[in-house]
Parts: structure tokens; C-alpha cells; sequence
């Protein structure tokens, strides 16, 4: 059918990053939870510096929404929050596409029917092209953006119709949730909200992208709890939630005021959550499957200490001190210092003012991002031989810079250490690592590596001790996604023909992309900075910004659907 190559296999954009999700009910329906959302998504705007939004259920089960592209400090402000009303509600934070920048791919999603749902996703979905002609052909639902979280949302509200319920019951909403885990492939953490019902967790079957809950004593008093789901633990810990409990793979929680219900949905679970985030995204105070990421990032250093002593015997080469690269590698450069007894040194000085004064078009101006992101102390580099501790090395464009710079203020020697093995394999879960070809290690040797860069000489944490380091804060965990490192992909169904669509769809998207930012963006690990389209008062080529944005009753259109307050009068 002619309808079906509109919803070709690369209409779905798979590079929806690393994102942020937040859901809150308080015991107290009359207590309004926008502001506590808001800074919860402050705290998670590490995981999505792209776009936010917030999402309430009110009286009578009303929504109220604000989202935008924009940081969250700039999207929300007392004024937004105070129309955003209700006693519960759920958030996101997104990192910037490879693809568009619409407003409408702006979370969270809505669909009014069944029942009216609101829906947050961090993660990627693998089996998108099935999962549209199913949409098109047998369940007639209208994909409106490029959002994979939008068919996600379709295949739960579709599961949710099949009911023919006037009113639903958990019972109903697990039936739903374990159809849909049978349907989607991929990495998928969701936090949703039914209206007048309740919020809702669950993680896919591998625990792919993290989620966990808390509780607190309701703020209004009484015998009654308030509930939390998040991303990460620094959520609970800061607004004064305890009992962190993480959701786990293929399990779904449902929490209205009288009740909080669990189920394992997937009968085929195998834990295997991604190593990337204790090695790069995820905040150090966070706690993330039972592992402290402070701690795993400590250990990173302490075995990579061993391996750059055995390297550097190898090598019979001697370093005077060690740098890390800010921010992320700070706490392994640290204990690595420690443990081969070499003094650590802050080398480079980062701006923190600058990821949203300029854009920088395309991939065109690393080079001058990177030096007006960091600044090398010389007196830190000259006359010496440096040891620079990166978190990892993906394009190599940042690290190639870097490295002239220590070299330009007197360096004598520049060698580097990643507290990751190489990266050679595209990330499908929904990371935007750069295709195959653009990864600086897809194949080279370390020795290849090390000349790409204009490193001295560079040297990797093995595999095995990165596995290590974070398994040992939590045993049960006995497999780790590293599909980055090993090719090795846990979902299954990623062949050659899926990588070479992904990698052609990415080319395309990015030709005329423009962004800002961070060493993140320019390394490809994401982070620091946002599309300029002219939104938030950030002013770029795009011209005017629509009054509204909004999502469609059965899709994510701009145009209809819920209204949305932002920069409403």
C-alpha cells in the first residue's frame, strides 16, 4: 500500500539522546507539584539541554502543559508554573536530535484517546518500521513527528483501546503494558500519567535506560505518601524523598492515592543496563541500579591507574602529572593520580559562560569551541610530561584539539588515558554517538588512535575492568549493555542493513543541523548547549516563534490538541 513508504523506515529519528524523565504524585490532590517537577528537571538537566516540558493532572482530570525547546531555566518561570495545576504530573528533559528541532517533539506526548495519557520515554526504539505499518495498517493511529516516543505512546494507548472499557483498573493497564513489551524492541524507560487515574513507571526488559521510585511523608500531613519516579536518585535525595528503590527490568508501577501496584510484564527479562552511564552521563551523587556512580568512577581510575603503570613499564616512559579533562573524569583522574602517587592538577580552566552565547554551524567550528570552552594553564604543562584523563574518546575532535593546546603552552610529552575502552560500534539505545565511520577508534589501533589524535601515546581501560569496576558496587547485575565497545547488541535485531539505514538517516539529518554548546556536542557524547531557533530569546536564523505548542489528540501536532502556557499572557 502507497501509504506505507510515507512511514518509510527512516522516518523515525533514532537519536533521541540520553534524556531526563520525572513523575510526581502528591497524597494531596489540592497541592499543586509543577514546582517541585521544575526543579527536579533542573537536576536532571545534565541528561537533555534541548527541550523540557511539564505536564499536570487536575481537577477533573484536566492537563495543563508548558514545553518548549529551551533549557529548563528558561522554559519555566513562576508564572508558567503557577497555571500548571494539579496534585500530579510527570516532566522531561531532552538532549538535542540529529534530526529536527520541532517544538512538537517536545515531551511529554498526549493523546486523548483512551482515557487521556500523557507519556514520557527516555531510550530508543529499534523495531520502529513494524511497529508504523501496525500503526497504519491494523491499529489506523497517525504518527505525527519523528519521535519514536510518540509511536510508543501509540502502541500503549492502542493495548489500552483494545479494552473497551468505560473505566480501567491496574489490572488493565499491566495487560497493557506487558502487550507492549512483547511489541517494542529497544531501550525504553516511561514514565505516564492516566487522567483522574494515577502515574505509571516501567523499563524494558533489559533495564536498558535507568528509572527508580521513592516516597516521602505527604507534605501536607496526615498518614498519606507522596510518590516519585525519576531518572536518577539525586532527584529523591534533593527534594526530600527516601526509600530509592529502583524499577526493574520489564517490571511496571502504578500509584494512585489509594494504592501503589507493581508486576513484572516481561517474562523474558535480562538485566543488562548501559555501562555508558556510569562512565560518562549520569550524575556522580546518583545512584543508578544499586551502584553509586561516584564510587564506579573512582574504581574506573583506581584499575586504570594499574593499567597505564603496566603500559608506561612497557613503554619505559615516566609522567611528571595528571590532568583530567573537566568535568566527568575528574573523580578517576583523582584516584588514579592517588594510587600511582603523581601529583593531579586542575591544567584546564573551563568557562562556564559561553555554551549558549554563540552558534556554531554544523560541525565547522570545534576547534574554536573547544579553546573558548577551555583554557590550558602553562605553567601547569610546560617543561612536562602530562597524563590526560578523559572519560572517553568517541570522535576524537576534542581530545586532537585538547592535545594541542597542552602542547601549545610547552607540554613535553601528552599522553592520554581513557577510563573507557575504544569506541568503535554505534549506540542504537539511544545515545547519539556518531555513525561507525566518524568514531576514531572504528578501525584503528590504539597506535592509530594515538597519530589521529597527536597523542604520545594512548591508553584504554580494558573492558573487562570496566565491567569490573562497576559491577563490583552490585554482583547481581551480571551482564552490562557495552554494545559501543563490542558490537554486541542484548535487544538482538541489529544487523548490518539496521546500522547502515541508522547511519544513512544521520548523515542526511545532520547536513544543515546547526549547534551550540559544550565539549559534549563536539565530542559526540552529547550536553552543553542548544538548537538556536530563535526560541527563549535566543535568537538565531528561524524567525518567529509560534504562540503555542502543543500536542495532538492522537499524535504530537503543534497546532491542536492540549493548550500550552508557555510564554502564555
Amino acid at each position: 500500500m502507497e501509504i506505507f513508504k510515507v512511514h518509510s523506515y527512516q522516518q523515525i529519528s533514532p537519536f533521541f539522546l540520553v534524556c531526563g524523565i520525572l513523575g510526581i504524585l502528591s497524597h494531596d490532590p489540592s497541592v499543586d507539584v509543577s514546582q517541585e517537577i521544575c526543579e527536579g528537571l533542573s537536576l536532571l538537566q545534565h541528561r537533555g539541554q534541548d527541550a523540557c516540558g511539564i505536564v499536570t493532572c487536575g481537577h477533573k482530570g484536566r492537563f495543563y502543559q508548558c514545553k518548549a525547546n529551551g533549557m529548563v531555566r528558561d522554559v519555566f518561570d513562576s508564572a508558567s508554573l503557577s497555571r500548571l495545576i494539579g496534585g500530579m504530573g510527570i516532566g522531561h528533559v531532552r538532549y538535542p536530535t540529529a534530526g529536527s528541532s520541532n517544538h512538537a517533539e517536545a515531551q511529554p506526548f498526549y493523546v486523548n484517546s483512551p482515557y487521556g495519557i500523557v507519556f514520557a520515554h527516555n531510550g530508543n526504539l529499534i523495531n520502529t518500521a513494524d511497529l508504523l505499518q501496525f500503526m497504519d495498517q491494523t491499529a489506523h493511529r497517525h504518527i505525527n513527528t519523528n519521535s519514536d516516543s510518540e509511536l510508543l505512546l501509540n502502541i500503549f494507548a492502542d493495548n489500552l483501546q483494545k479494552t473497551g472499557k468505560f473505566r480501567i483498573n491496574e489490572e488493565d493497564i499491566f495487560t497493557a503494558i506487558g502487550s507492549l513489551m512483547e511489541q517494542c524492541k529497544g531501550a525504553y524507560a516511561v514514565v505516564a500519567m492516566l487522567a483522574g487515574f494515577g502515574i505509571m513507571a516501567f523499563r524494558d526488559p533489559h533495564g536498558i535506560r535507568p528509572l527508580g521510585m521513592a516516597s516521602r511523608k505527604s507534605v501536607s500531613g496526615g498518614d498519606g505518601r507522596d510518590y516519585l519516579f525519576s531518572s536518577e536518585s539525586v532527584v529523591a535525595d534533593a527534594a526530600g524523598f527516601s526509600g530509592w528503590e529502583d524499577v526493574k527490568p520489564g517490571e511496571a508501577v502504578i500509584i494512585t492515592r489509594s494504592r501503589v501496584s507493581r508486576r513484572q510484564c516481561a517474562t523474558n527479562a535480562q538485566f543488562a543496563p548501559d555501562i555508558f552511564e556510569y562512565v560518562y552521563f549520569a550524575r556522580p551523587d546518583s545512584v543508578l541500579d544499586g551502584i553509586s556512580v561516584y564510587r564506579s568512577r573512582m574504581a574506573m581510575g583506581d584499575a586504570l591507574a594499574d593499567e597505564v603503570r603496566r603500559v608506561l613499564d612497557e613503554q619505559k616512559l615516566t609522567v611528571d602529572v595528571v590532568i583530567p579533562v573537566p568535568d566527568t573524569s575528574r573523580v578517576a583522574a583523582l584516584n588514579l593520580a592517588q594510587k600511582l602517587n603523581l601529583p593531579y592538577r586542575e591544567g584546564f580552566i573551563k568557562n562556564r559562560y559561553v555554551g549558549r552565547t554563540f552558534i556554531m554551524p554544523g560541525q565547522q567550528m570545534r576547534k574554536k569551541n573547544v579553546r573558548r570552552k577551555l583554557n590550558a594553564m602553562a605553567l601547569e604543562f610546560a617543561g612536562k610530561n602530562v597524563l590526560i584523563v578523559d572519560d572517553s574518546i568517541v570522535r576524537g575532535t576534542t581530545s586532537k584539539e585538547i592535545i594541542q593546546m597542552a602542547k601549545d603552552v610547552g607540554a613535553k610529552k601528552v599522553i592520554v588515558a581513557s577510563c573507557a575502552p575504544p569506541i568503535r560500534f554505534s549506540n542504537v539505545y539511544g545515545i547519539d554517538m556518531p555513525s561507525r565511520t566518524e568514531l576514531v577508534a572504528h578501525g584503528r589501533s590504539t597506535e592509530d588512535i594515538a597519530e589521529a589524535i597527536g597523542a604520545d601515546l594512548v591508553i584504554f581501560q580494558t573492558l573487562p575492568d570496566l565491567i569490573s569496576s562497576v559491577r563490583q558496587f552490585n554482583p547481581s547485575i551480571s551482564t552490562f549493555d557495552c554494545s559501543v565497545f563490542t558490537g554486541e547488541y542484548v535487544t538482538g535485531g541489529v544487523d548490518e542493513e539496521y546500522l547502515a539505514n541508522l547511519e544513512r538517516l544521520r548523515a542526511d539529518n545532520v547536513k544543515d543541523r546547526t549547534i551550540t554548546g559544550g565539549l559534549g556536542p563536539i565530542e559526540g557524547k552529547g550536553g552543553g548547549g542548544v538548537v538556536d531557533n530563535g526560541v527563549n530569546g535566543i535568537h538565531g536564523t528561524s524567525g518567529s516563534v509560534p504562540e503555542t505548542v502543543g500536542s495532538g489528540p492522537l499524535n504530537g501536532a503543534d497546532t491542536i490538541g492540549l493548550h500550552n502556557s508557555w510564554k502564555a499572557s
